[in-house]
C-alpha cells in the first residue's frame, strides 16, 4: 500500500486492547434503545489536544493502568461486543473484551500541528476511522488514540460507536476518564444493572401514521455497519470569534436585540441559506435540528442517545431569497419532534432495518452544550477540542461546537464557537466562497 506525504506525519501505530480491571459477571447485556438502533450507522469522533505540562508523566503504561479501573465503572459496556437476537436485532454482550488502544508519533509540535490543519481536514489521522464490522463479535465499539508530538504534548483521539449514544454521553465518558486519572473518582466498582432483552411481538406491526423525515431508510449493510454514500464527502473546520458572532446576531435581530435569535439558529440559517446557493439548483427545502433535550442534562448519567431529533420544512418559499432572520425563526419555533416517530419505525422492523440520521436531510447538530472541556489532566483542560460524526449521508452537516474556554471573549461573556461541517466534496470550496460573504469562516482555527 502507498503512503502520501500526509499520511506519513503519524507513525509507529502500537495497538492493543484494555478492558476493566474486575470481571463484570457473566451474562450483563446492554438492550440498545431503538434511537441507538437508528443511529448505529453513525460514529462519533472527539480530538483534544493538551499541552506537555498536561500530559506529563502520562505514558502509555500510565493510561491504560488508568483504564483499568475506569472500565469497572459504568462504562464497562463500552468494553462488550455486538451480538444478536434470533430476531436479528443487535445487543451488547458485556463480555470484557475492551477498548481498541492506539499508540502514535508525530515529530512535529502541536502547534505547527494546529497552523498545517487549519480547516482539520488531517484529523483523520489522529482518530481512528474504523467501522464494526464485518465480524460483528469482534469489533470493539470504542477506540482511543494518543499521539505524543514534539513539544511533548499530546493529542487524544476518540472513536465512539453511535449504538452506546449521543457525543454528550461520549464527552462524559472521556470526563470520567480524567477524575480517574486525577484520582478523584472512586475505584469501588460501579457496575449497573443489567438489562433483560426484551422478546419483541411477532404480531404484524400497525402502519405508522407518517414516516419521519428526518431518518432515510437504506438498503441492507449486513454487519459491516459504514454508510455508501453517493458523494465523496469532505469535512472542513473554522472558528467564529465572539466579535464574529455579535455581527452575525446584529444582522440576525437588528440593532435593537429585541427577540434576539439565539446563536446557533442564528449560525444555522446563514449555513442552510448558503448551502442553498451553491446546490447545483436543488435547495434543501426540510431540514433536521438535533439539539440536547430540554428534560435531559447535557451530563448523561446513562449511555443512550438522548438527544432530540426534528425535522423543519421551508414550506413554499425559497430559501436562497429568504431573509436569514425568518430562516431562524423558522428553525428556532417551527422544528416538531420525530423520536417517537423514529422509535415506532425501528420497532416496526424490529431493530433489524438501516438507517440514516446524519446527513439524510440537511442535518444541523447543536453541541453548544457539550462538557467537551470537561476532561482534564494534570489539572489543565485541553488547549482546542473537536467533535464530529464520521458516517454522514449526503445531504450533509453541519456541527455548532463551544470554542476553546477563554478565547474571543465577547461584551457579555459570550465566548467563540468552532463550526464543522460535513459535505459532498465538491461543494465545500462554493460554500466557503459564500459564507466569507457572511464574514464566516475566514478565521483560522487555534
Amino acid at each position: 500500500m502507498a503512503f502520501s506525504e500526509e499520511d506519513k506525519l503519524v507513525y509507529g501505530n502500537r495497538i492493543c486492547s484494555v478492558g476493566p480491571g474486575r470481571l463484570t459477571g457473566s451474562d450483563r447485556v446492554h438492550d440498545p434503545s431503538c434511537i441507538d438502533l437508528a443511529m448505529k450507522l453513525h460514529y462519533v469522533k472527539g480530538l483534544y489536544f493538551f499541552s506537555s505540562h498536561a500530559a506529563e508523566g502520562l505514558t502509555p503504561a500510565r493510561l491504560k493502568e488508568t483504564m483499568f479501573e475506569w472500565f469497572c465503572h459504568e462504562y464497562y459496556y463500552t468494553c462488550g461486543r455486538l451480538r444478536k437476537s434470533e430476531s436479528g436485532r443487535p445487543y451488547l454482550k458485556c463480555n470484557d473484551c475492551g477498548v481498541r488502544f492506539i499508540e502514535a508519533q508525530c515529530d512535529k509540535t502541536i502547534d505547527e500541528w494546529l497552523e498545517l490543519d487549519k480547516d482539520c481536514s488531517l484529523q483523520r489521522l489522529l482518530v481512528s476511522q474504523q467501522v464494526i464490522g464485518p465480524e460483528l463479535s469482534f469489533s470493539p465499539l470504542v477506540l482511543i488514540q494518543v499521539t505524543y508530538f514534539k513539544c511533548g504534548g499530546i493529542s487524544l483521539g476518540l472513536s465512539w460507536a453511535h449504538i452506546l449514544g449521543d457525543a454528550f454521553c461520549a464527552a462524559d465518558f472521556m470526563n470520567k476518564w480524567g477524575k480517574i486519572v486525577a484520582g478523584l473518582q472512586s475505584n469501588k466498582p460501579n457496575f449497573l444493572k443489567s438489562d433483560t432483552l426484551t422478546e419483541r411481538s411477532k404480531d404484524h406491526p400497525k402502519p405508522l401514521p407518517q414516516e419521519p423525515l428526518s431518518v432515510k431508510r437504506i438498503d441492507s449493510v449486513g454487519d459491516h455497519w459504514i454508510i455508501p454514500n453517493n458523494s465523496k464527502m469532505a469535512t472542513f473546520s473554522f472558528q467564529v470569534t465572539a466579535t464574529q458572532l455579535a455581527n452575525l446576531q446584529l444582522e440576525i435581530s437588528g440593532p435593537n436585540q429585541i427577540d434576539q435569535i439565539p446563536i446557533f439558529e442564528s449560525l444555522c440559517a446563514i449555513i442552510w441559506k448558503s448551502l442553498a446557493k451553491v446546490g447545483g439548483g436543488t435547495q434543501p427545502e426540510a431540514v433536521t435540528i438535533c439539539k440536547n433535550s430540554p428534560s435531559k442534562p447535557a451530563k448523561r448519567t446513562v449511555l443512550n442517545t438522548q438527544i432530540m431529533i426534528s425535522k423543519v420544512k421551508a414550506g413554499s418559499f425559497s430559501v436562497t431569497e429568504t431573509d436569514p432572520r425568518k430562516l431562524a425563526t423558522l428553525l428556532l419555533n417551527e422544528a416538531v419532534d420525530e423520536r417517537s416517530l423514529i422509535e415506532e419505525l425501528v420497532e416496526k422492523d424490529r431493530g433489524v432495518s438501516d438507517f440514516v440520521v446524519y446527513g439524510a436531510k440537511l442535518t444541523f447538530v447543536d453541541l453548544e452544550e457539550a462538557d467537551f472541556y470537561g476532561l482534564e489532566l494534570n489539572g489543565d483542560k485541553p488547549e482546542v477540542v473537536h467533535y464530529s460524526v464520521q458516517g454522514v449521508g449526503d445531504e450533509g452537516a453541519v456541527f455548532v461546537l463551544p470554542g476553546p474556554k477563554g478565547s474571543g471573549i465577547g461584551k457579555d461573556g459570550e465566548e467563540g464557537r468552532i463550526v464543522t461541517i460535513v459535505l459532498p466534496e465538491e461543494q465545500v470550496l462554493e460554500l466557503k466562497a459564500e459564507l466569507i460573504n457572511y464574514g464566516l469562516g475566514g478565521h483560522d482555527l487555534p
